[in-house]
């Protein structure tokens, strides 16, 4: 049994999701990769189903009926993974913002100690192609306002390009994460520092989508800044048994 798993979300992803595939299974190394596709209408689906006829025993898909929140897709993904047993969990997206090589680090990462293993644009500098300005700045800032309301020291927050070992997603009560949205990544990261699992930073250079269109709205955004105090409050009242004494989050230069 392969020992780890690529969790992809899509809604209409048909530019990128059979070369973002092709590409993940062109890697070194024997990676499962699980679509969850939100009823996306422009076929991403069926694209998938053509391509397990290529893949049959690696690649699958999980379809939902209608947008449901990036959250949700990985919770559901988390739990697939559990059942089966794999010991590396990833999040990557589709639009090859995230680069499937980088896999191979934030695996090695947590093989060398790390629990959860995160591709962080601002860990050395700012790492980030394509994107404007004022997208940058807002991301970047994004970070620091998480640091300074909940204390933890990570600099890419809302990174969404993550490896978890198993352990770590079979202690977190997953059932009892609040967001749906890119203030579920923040939730992860805090909950596991919580639990005392060790996060490391694996830097990365994140190349803004060139096809498709991005998720982001305003919606997603006021979810992020409201849910990062609701979440720090909530953790005023909330016990979290350790899985082992808490440590700093490190870069992985560190381990």
């Amino acid at each position: 049994m392969p020992d780890s798993l690529v969790i992809i979300p899509t809604y209409n992803e048909k530019e990128n999701i059979e070369r973002i595939l092709h590409k993940v299974f062109s890697i070194m190394h024997d990676f499962h990769v699980l679509v969850m596709d939100d009823g996306s209408p422009d076929g991403t689906a069926e694209i998938v189903k053509n391509l397990q006829l290529i893949y049959p025993e690696t690649l699958f898909i999980h379809e939902r009926a209608g947008k449901q929140g990036l959250g949700t897709a990985y919770i559901f993904g988390f739990k697939w993974a559990t059942d089966r047993h794999y010991d590396f969990i990833y999040e990557m997206d589709a639009d090859f913002s995230h680069n499937p090589d980088d896999l191979l680090r934030l695996r090695q990462a947590c093989v060398d100690g790390a629990d959860v293993a995160v591709g962080s644009r601002y860990i050395n500098g700012v790492n980030v192609i394509n994107w404007p300005m004022s997208r940058v700045m807002m991301s970047y800032f994004a970070s620091v306002y998480v640091r300074f309301i909940t204390g933890i020291d990570i600099q890419d927050a809302t990174a969404g390009f993550k490896c978890y070992r198993r352990k770590v997603l079979e202690t977190i009560p997953l059932n009892k994460i609040q967001f749906v949205g890119y203030a579920f990544q923040i939730e992860m990261k805090f909950t596991a520092l919580k639990y005392g699992f060790k996060v490391v930073e694996v830097p990365i250079i994140f190349t803004d989508r060139r096809q498709g269109v991005s998720k982001m709205s305003t919606k997603i955004f006021k979810e992020a800044f409201l849910g990062v105090i609701k979440m720090k409050m909530s953790s005023w009242v909330r016990k979290y048994p350790k899985s082992r004494p808490a440590e700093k989050s490190k870069t992985i230069e560190d381990i």
